[in-house]
């Protein structure tokens, strides 16, 4: 299943399945078919006899969530520092233009934290976190505006 923001779902949206589970749970203790636990709450019948099999092996216990699929490697505290060496640009750390790349987000990570991840994890890392691939909306400090006026005056009437 594909979530929207590609992280999951969120802590809320679990909670809001668990319920789901647990008004199943109650009913199952009644005795009620699966196809009307179902249809009044709105999911299938495949997901109510897995509900209804893990109540019988575990009970109610048995329908809690289990948690986020997969944690991150960095808590919130160390993702905060690697915001601040991220504000800090490329250059800063040794590269020469003011890209980030998820190669080089790895490697300040492994150099700063100590934690080595892949970089789907860095993706995954900064998605979860709001970060796009975008470029930024602020200018490269190399932007050299004489230059730019100048292409814009003589070259760029050229090229239409």
């Amino acid at each position: 299943m594909r979530y929207a923001q590609g992280g999951g779902l969120t802590a809320e949206r679990r909670e809001f399945r668990e319920r789901i589970r647990y008004e199943a749970g109650e009913r199952f203790a009644r005795g009620e078919k699966s196809s009307v636990i179902a249809r009044d709450l709105r999911v299938s019948e495949r997901s109510v006899e897995r509900w209804r099999r893990a109540w019988r092996e575990g009970g109610m216990d048995a329908l809690a969530t289990a948690g986020p699929p997969k944690l991150s490697k960095l808590s919130d505290d160390q993702f905060a520092e690697l915001e601040k060496e991220l504000a800090l640009g490329p250059a800063e750390h040794g590269w020469e233009d003011q890209r980030w790349t998820l190669a080089r987000i790895r490697v300040l990570i492994a150099f700063r934290f100590r934690i080595d991840c892949s970089m789907a994890a860095v993706w995954r890392l900064l998605h979860r976190h709001g970060w796009s691939w975008q470029s930024p909306a602020r200018r490269a400090m190399e932007r050299d505006e004489g230059a730019v006026g100048l292409w814009k005056k003589d070259v760029w009437p050229q090229a239409e």
